[in-house]
């Protein structure tokens, strides 16, 4: 039998016993880092820091890149190379029609406040995304689920309205993690998990920090605390590492720095894939946006490849649609739109654009591709007669404004969910303001699809319906600029999720 939950008056006084300990040790802690840096400690840098550490409540890739797999668990996983793994779920089984899915949960699991993790809170968190007032970012993950229930303590039940082989991935996403009901409201700023590490302090505008569980359900990390610490500045990220103060960086922000890194014996350089698309995003709620002639003629007027060699110093794949490049379904769809500064010209011409006669906001985060690569954007812009008025803003303000607010024309930003085409089907609501109902039911035909051949067709037709209707300016494949001390094992090369997982790192002797 594995453990009962308790009372809720029993998981207060827990949660507070649990906080003083968690003081205890951070004191302990402090103490010890004065007289020597412990050897199963990592520090990492992020560039961004997220605005929250609820990744069921945001869509800031940010927030898993601190607490996916490290503080958070769902009922599956994604491991390093893409596959899907079970976590909470020790399996699953389907019913022939492939419309239920049934659980079997672990049932050796805990909250990091003590009390145990069950159908009950599994039910909770699936209904709690599912919800018609969920702020969840990723709400389509869960639309094909029609009820959820717990048949006893371990074992969920999952109904679905049709067929969907991706629900053990959808369920593997950081928007798809177990929380408790007790917790649920103040997992912002005190996340409260199942994972191996548990939340310590979160100093705004440095660190997030984080140390191992003692009660974790599974094998115990190496690591006794992971730090990430937010470095956006490229100068400064080169400085602390070349200084030591920094163990690791997941994606360096300097990919000038890179040969000189790769150089030095302290280090392990690692260029690796992610699946980030990074877009120049066009408001199509606005005019001239709204016009497919105007959209067409900006992405003519780009140099994919002088992008990547100019901000990215060579890093990077073109791109001529949502999709990236190392999925088997892709389609290499850059001529939709090459380089082509006359055509650019004439479509602005037809559209009734005199040279010179449109300006348009730039909205710029702080990512180095964001910033570096919108200056060349603006520049490539200049020359077909487009005026830019180029805006850098902190992540939160892209947040409020760009994404949520839709108060912008252009802006540069990479996409990092795993296989997020579906984005585009979600209309007025969604930041850009996309709406084609022939794309919509392709995604629709791709919910109910199961045959991979067929499922491949597919999702080639909605990657040329987004290349032809130029919806954004697509740029490049973000690659992902590993550096990490020579003696650590363990960091992921690759992104195929936004995380940041340090459960598997150790220091090599």
């Amino acid at each position: 039998m594995g453990p009962t939950k308790p009372s809720r008056p029993a998981r207060a006084l827990a949660s507070t016993l649990a906080a003083l300990a968690i003081g205890v040790s951070t004191l302990a802690a402090g103490a010890t880092s004065a007289l020597a840096e412990p050897p199963d400690s990592l520090v990492m840098g992020l560039v961004l820091e997220p605005p929250h550490l609820d990744p069921t409540a945001g869509a800031a890739g940010a927030i898993d890149e601190v607490v996916y797999a490290n503080v958070f668990e769902g009922l599956t996983r994604i491991g390093p190379d893409g596959a899907v793994m079970p976590a909470l779920a020790a399996r699953w089984d389907i019913s022939e029609d492939g419309t239920v899915y049934t659980f079997h949960l672990r049932r050796d699991v805990t909250f990091h406040d003590g009390t145990a993790f069950t159908a009950d809170d599994a039910a909770y968190s699936l209904q709690r995304a599912m919800d018609e007032d969920s702020v969840n970012a990723q709400k389509g993950l869960f639309a094909a689920i029609d009820s959820v229930v717990a048949l006893d303590g371990y074992t969920l039940i999952v109904e679905l309205s049709h067929p969907l082989a991706r629900l053990p991935f959808n369920l593997g996403w950081g928007d798809a993690v177990m929380v408790a009901p007790e917790t649920a409201e103040t997992n912002k700023t005190a996340p409260v998990g199942t994972g191996p590490f548990r939340f310590v302090r979160w100093v705004q505008g440095d660190r997030v920090e984080l140390e191992a569980y003692p009660d974790y359900w599974g094998k115990a990390p190496a690591l006794t605390t992971a730090t990430f610490r937010f470095i956006p500045d490229p100068t400064a990220a080169m400085a602390a590492l070349m200084a030591g103060d920094l163990d690791a960086f997941a994606n360096m922000p300097a990919p000038e720095s890179l040969p000189a890194l790769d150089a030095d014996p302290r280090f392990t350089v690692v260029i690796g894939t992610t699946e980030g698309e990074t877009i120049l995003a066009m408001n199509q709620r606005r005019a001239p946006l709204d016009d497919i002639r105007v959209r067409q003629a900006i992405a003519h007027a780009i140099d994919r490849q002088a992008v990547v060699d100019g901000a990215m110093f060579g890093h990077g794949t073109p791109i001529g649609s949502h999709f990236a490049p190392h999925h088997p379904a892709y389609v290499d769809l850059t001529s939709v739109t090459p380089y082509d500064p006359a055509r650019a010209r004439a479509l602005l011409a037809e559209a009734g654009i005199d040279p010179g006669g449109l300006t348009l906001t730039l909205h710029l985060p702080p990512p180095s591709y964001a910033r570096r690569g919108g200056e060349i954007v603006a520049a490539h812009l200049a020359q077909v007669g487009i005026g830019t008025r180029i805006i850098p803003v902190e992540w939160a303000q892209w947040l409020e404004q760009v994404f949520r607010g839709h108060d912008f024309d252009l802006t540069i930003v990479s996409h990092t969910e795993p296989l997020d085409i579906g984005i585009y089907a979600r209309g007025d609501d969604y930041y850009f303001g996309y709406e084609n109902p022939a794309f919509n039911a392709v995604m629709d035909s791709l919910q109910a699809t199961l045959d991979e051949p067929a499922r491949a067709r597919l999702y080639g037709q909605a990657q040329r319906l987004l290349a032809e209707d130029a919806v954004n300016g697509f740029l490049f494949q973000l690659a992902k600029h590993g550096v990490w001390n020579a003696r650590l094992r363990g960091l992921w090369e690759n992104s195929p999720v936004q995380a940041n997982d340090v459960t598997g790192v150790s220091w090599a002797e």
